[in-house]
């Protein structure tokens, strides 16, 4: 898959066929962008429920035509019953990554959503909500099929998940994965999402849905209450953004790691590298992103309690700094503490500029695994990246934001083009960013062939515990070679593997056309028209 798909009018990517058809119906009907987006997250909380689900947190970034974009963080926080003596309670030395205990957050992407609506409506939106979350309502009470990454991981994680409240009678054939291909239905879920739509997605914190979900709550056994629902809400905020040569481009602040992401770009950008998937260019981006790495555990975490400035790191002192820190030749010795994560990226463009990157996750695959027995949806376990001693911005603590390996990105180039990628994949996120973005945009690659090329990934990602540099076994033999020799611990992967994340980006020139790129590793697709 190396051909980049064109359109005039407007595209959508998401990493499931299914929701960027019911991305692009909205934007055939007149919706905008954020529309489109919404009716694409709904669906992909039915159609890939490994993946992501409503019972996770979402973040967003919104530009129109060029403008600056506004940063929506849809991140709940900490249960107010979540404190390390529950935790010690039960015998727990850290919080764990299953069950209900690990259900220890408000799940705020809905909240985004709504967010998102208002914006839209703000921007001359007028489709309802009710008719953006059809798609995902049919489907999630008529069927879809299950794709080979569900059944793939449904497998690799039973052991883990087969007794996790609800998951069972949710997500299993018998005890067993089911089969790709397979017609799965999620009844539950349609009749939530059903009620979403009908009465606004504030409903899922303090109305009668918000009380049925707090019961459902304490049935399984989660710490979050009906109180910590009502408490939440989304928040608009100030995007973080750093100057490369060419342009400007964006990312999410804390509680992401979307500072590590413009990081790894802009230290990547003073290194003069001038020729793509050599040597220079491959161990270039793996340094900038240990120096990344190295600033985002150290300083980020839930914002509140940070207390130093993401945005002093991009100031160009700074950069200049850290980038000098980068040896051309040799490999900086590496672990450092990494962190997992499961997620979906879908972006969306319109006719009139409206641009989209929207991230939306449940942390691990099928997050917490407990399914709310009465609302029919899974619940995240984002809260499992939280520490139960010491001090600092990653303890947990009632309203706290938990870390987030989630980060969508944006750029805005110089000559008028603008440009909305990202992906799945937890540690890999910011890398897999870096490799497209460089790809496309500083050595001149296509948009599909940049996703579709060979990646890497440094750290570890899908809940794997493994912190070697790892290559797609597209790579030239003689740059493995030369890695190896420079100090980097190389593991070889198959050629294509969802280890390095399911990816998409969408540009938008300035005379119109719009280009849109999906993973070949993922089940998805760009569509525009």
């Amino acid at each position: 898959m190396l051909n980049t798909p064109r359109a005039l009018r407007g595209m959508v990517t998401s990493p499931n066929h299914l929701s960027s058809e019911a991305g692009l119906r909205v934007l055939r009907e007149g919706g905008n962008a954020i529309e489109a987006t919404i009716a694409m997250a709904a669906s992909l909380a039915v159609v890939y429920p490994h993946m992501t689900a409503i019972g996770g947190d979402g973040f967003w970034l919104v530009s129109k035509k060029g403008a600056a974009p506004v940063a929506i963080d849809a991140c709940g926080g900490a249960a107010a019953a979540a404190t390390p003596a529950l935790y010690a309670a039960a015998g727990h030395k850290s919080v764990p990554q299953r069950g209900p205990l690990a259900a220890n957050t408000v799940a705020g992407t809905i909240s985004g959503w709504g967010e998102a609506q208002r914006l839209s409506q703000e921007l001359g939106g007028k489709l309802p909500l009710s008719r953006l979350v059809e798609d995902a309502v049919w489907s999630a009470e008529n069927g879809f099929p299950v794709t080979a990454s569900q059944q793939e991981l449904t497998a690799a994680k039973l052991a883990e998940l087969q007794h996790v409240p609800g998951f069972a009678a949710c997500f299993l054939d018998d005890g067993k994965a089911p089969r790709e291909g397979a017609l799965m239905k999620l009844p539950a879920l349609g009749r939530t999402l059903e009620r979403i739509g009908e009465n606004g997605a504030q409903d899922f914190y303090s109305g009668a849905l918000a009380r049925d979900i707090a019961a459902d709550l304490a049935a399984v056994g989660s710490p979050v209450s009906g109180q910590d629902l009502a408490a939440h809400k989304a928040e608009r905020r100030k995007a973080l953004s750093v100057r490369i040569e060419g342009g400007q481009i964006y990312n999410f602040p804390p509680p992401t790691q979307g500072l590590a992401s413009l990081m790894i770009l802009a230290l990547f950008d003073r290194l003069g590298v001038r020729e793509a998937e050599g040597f220079a260019h491959i161990h270039g981006l793996v340094e900038a992103t240990k120096q990344a790495f190295l600033v985002r555990d150290a300083i980020v975490g839930d914002p509140g309690s940070m207390i130093e400035d993401p945005q002093a790191y991009l100031d160009p002192k700074k950069l200049d700094e850290l980038a000098a820190r980068i040896d051309p030749a040799h490999a900086l010795p590496w672990p450092q503490p990494a962190s997992a994560g499961d997620t979906v990226w879908l972006g969306a463009i319109d006719g009139d500029g409206l641009a989209v990157s929207f991230i939306q996750s449940i942390f691990f695959e099928f997050g917490s695994g407990c399914v709310l027995p009465q609302s029919g949806f899974v619940w995240q376990n984002r809260g499992a990246s939280f520490l139960l001693e010491g001090k600092g911005p990653r303890v947990i603590g009632a309203g706290r934001k938990p870390f987030h390996t989630l980060n969508p990105a944006m750029a805005h180039f110089d000559d008028g083009r603008a440009m909305v990628y990202g992906t799945m994949g937890g540690e890999g996120q910011p890398q897999t960013q870096a490799a497209v973005f460089s790809r496309y945009a500083m050595f001149g690659a296509g948009l599909q062939a940049a996703v579709t090329a060979p990646r890497w990934l440094l750290g570890k990602t899908w809940g794997e515990e493994s912190v070697t540099l790892k290559l797609e076994s597209r790579f030239d033999p003689a740059l493995i070679t030369a890695l190896r020799a420079a100090g980097h611990n190389v593991e070889m992967l198959g050629e294509f593997t969802s280890t390095m994340g399911h990816a998409g980006a969408i540009v938008r020139h300035a005379n119109g056309m719009f280009e849109g790129a999906t993973d070949p590793r993922s089940d998805g697709a760009a569509m525009g028209f």
